[in-house]
């Protein structure tokens, strides 16, 4: 099994452009990746068409397979807009991007899947961080549900991303890897003790001295207020934690803020 400190840097030749066009004052490149286990992952650039230095911004999406957006195109349109405001914004498929994936997975694969999806969002920091005119010390990283879990838990190695905005994330993975299949007794216990070095609460204090915006539901029923409380409390400044009149998804108030706070914090124009 890998470690979790395992990641091969991205080298060009991993890199394969599909297409690329201009919408909106904004580039688009669509990108394949190739990993270092065997398969490919699609990710699509948003550049600026201004001269630099641009920030950075990676988002990764959530899981919610009745959604339509459950996959990288969840962010498209805050993508654009953040580049209109001078941000370069990397979308990335994810091993949730599949939305057959947690039928199909099994709790034997869930370490070593993470591990694999850790590597990968690293590799994804190189790619985005190698533009031409992007500015690492205005990097931020944004992920919701387990694109925050796991955005976490990249971030505490990386170090490299300044910024965080973590949305309706759970501070365990067998808080929700346990949905399915159910495990009870000692195998129950075992999976979480075996889980417990990955898990995202204990990476959260690591993002120090980066700022942490967490955003919250108050009607989550994947997230509870108590876990979401845990969660924030791990963390060390500086963080701010805010709540919304939703569920797991959020809602527009939510984005509203997270856009005006990363052009804050990131510098970007209005």
């Amino acid at each position: 099994m890998m470690n979790i400190h395992d990641y091969q840097t991205l080298d060009a030749k991993d890199i394969r452009l599909l297409r690329k066009r201009e919408e909106e004052g904004v580039e688009r490149q669509l990108l394949v990746m190739q990993t270092p286990f065997g398969y490919r992952r699609v990710a699509e650039l948003f550049l600026p068409q201004t001269n630099g230095p641009h920030a950075a911004i990676l988002y990764i999406h959530w899981y919610e397979p009745p959604s339509p957006d459950s996959n990288r195109s969840q962010f498209v349109e805050e993508a654009k807009q953040m580049a209109h405001s001078g941000a370069v914004c990397l979308l990335i498929e994810t091993l949730w991007s599949d939305p057959d994936f947690f039928l199909k997975r099994t709790q034997a694969e869930d370490i070593q899947n993470s591990l694999e999806e850790l590597a990968n969002i690293r590799r994804a920091i190189d790619l985005l961080l190698s533009q031409p005119g992007v500015d690492a010390s205005r990097f931020a990283l944004v992920g919701h549900d387990f694109g925050g879990m796991y955005g976490v838990m990249a971030g505490s190695l990386d170090r490299r991303p300044t910024h965080y905005v973590v949305m309706a994330a759970t501070p365990r993975f067998p808080d929700w890897y346990l949905y399915a299949p159910q495990l009870e007794g000692e195998p129950r216990e075992e999976f979480i003790r075996q889980f417990s070095p990955l898990d995202p609460i204990a990476h959260i204090p690591n993002l120090s001295p980066a700022p942490v915006l967490f955003q919250f539901g108050t009607d989550d029923p994947h997230v509870p207020k108590d876990r979401a409380r845990e969660f924030y409390e791990a963390a060390k400044d500086p963080r701010e934690v805010r709540w919304y009149e939703s569920g797991h998804g959020l809602n527009l108030d939510a984005t509203a803020d997270r856009k005006a706070w990363l052009k804050e914090k990131l510098a970007l124009q209005e």
